[in-house]
C-alpha cells in the first residue's frame, strides 16, 4: 500500500498571510520597497500594511539600522532591498 501523498500530508489549514512593510517617512528604499509588495500582494491576493517606524518607540529600537524592514506574517523577511522573486516564494510556500 502506497504512503500517503506529500500534497496530503502537507495540507494544513489555509493560514491568512500578512506582510508588514516597516518604514519612515522620506525614505527612497522605502518607496522602492512599497512598490514591490504592492505588486506581489496584489498579484497573491495577501494584505499588506505599512508602519511608520517614527510613531512606534519598540520598531524604532528594534530595526532602526535596517530601514525598510518586510515582515511576513511578523516574522522578519528581509531589510533594505526588496526581492520581487524571494518575497512572492515566501507567500506561496
Amino acid at each position: 500500500m502506497a504512503g500517503m501523498s506529500p500534497l496530503f500530508r502537507r495540507r494544513t489549514e489555509p493560514r491568512e498571510r500578512l506582510v508588514t512593510l516597516i518604514r519612515k517617512p522620506g525614505c527612497h528604499l522605502c518607496d522602492d520597497a512599497q512598490l514591490v509588495i504592492e505588486k506581489v500582494c496584489g498579484d497573491l491576493g495577501v494584505p499588506w500594511v505599512s508602519e511608520d517606524i517614527t510613531e512606534d518607540r519598540e520598531l524604532h529600537d528594534r530595526y532602526w539600522e535596517q530601514i525598510p524592514v518586510v515582515l511576513v506574517d511578523g516574522e522578519q523577511h528581509t531589510f533594505w532591498r526588496v526581492n520581487e522573486e524571494r518575497l512572492r516564494r515566501a507567500l506561496t510556500d
